[in-house]
């Protein structure tokens, strides 16, 4: 292997834009790292996730994929039905008056709930294999097979990057929830984009 420039900051330019797009994960990131429930735990599983299907991507899973309209259908409804329900849930949520504060002296979420939640956002959302693993995996397709490794480095040092940056960055906003008013306007922001995003899956 002989390491590329080229190539790496081409896998870092090209995965970061995919995965900076507000979407199903980073909303969910978002709200969990502003309540600080387990953030290093959410951060450290959705960069090995990532990082895992862009290996998968860039040497070869796509063809997996591509060849599999069985495997593609089963993550696109799993990803609608568990995304109308976290949906339904944050906008249930705009009921009650609550904040940061007072969600501290709430008993927080398991780390085990935390873990489940982490898995299911991360490995039932399409978006993530069409974009770590075939698209990515496409492009990676078009440097040669020693370029592909820098490719990849890029790609998911750019996702860990990311995942990190936005579980700790996004604590800084904590102080802008702790009117009941701007976590109503959250909740319903996040169930906006659950919905979207399955209503775009099937659509």
């Amino acid at each position: 292997m002989i390491f590329d420039w080229s190539a790496f900051f081409n896998g870092f330019g090209t995965s970061a834009g995919l995965i900076i797009a507000i979407g199903a994960q980073n909303a969910f990131i978002l709200k969990q790292a502003m309540m600080r429930n387990h953030v290093l735990t959410i951060a450290i599983i959705c960069s090995i996730i990532d990082t895992v299907l862009i290996l998968c991507g860039v040497f070869g899973f796509a063809t997996i994929l591509e060849s599999s309209p069985l495997l593609l259908k089963f993550a696109k409804w799993g990803g609608f039905v568990f995304l109308i329900l976290y949906g339904l849930r944050s906008f249930l949520s705009m009921r009650r008056d609550h904040a940061i504060e007072l969600d501290k002296s709430r008993k927080k979420p398991s780390w085990r709930r935390i873990v489940a939640l982490t898995l299911a956002f991360s490995l039932l959302n399409p978006h993530v294999y069409l974009d770590a693993v075939v698209l990515l995996g496409s492009i990676s397709s078009q440097f040669p097979d020693a370029e592909q490794p820098s490719f990849a480095i890029g790609a998911s040092l750019a996702s860990v990057t990311w995942f990190f940056s936005l579980s700790y960055g996004a604590q800084s906003l904590a102080p802008f929830f702790t009117n009941p008013k701007s976590w109503k306007i959250l909740d319903c922001l996040i169930g906006v984009i659950m919905w979207s995003i399955a209503i775009a899956l099937v659509v």
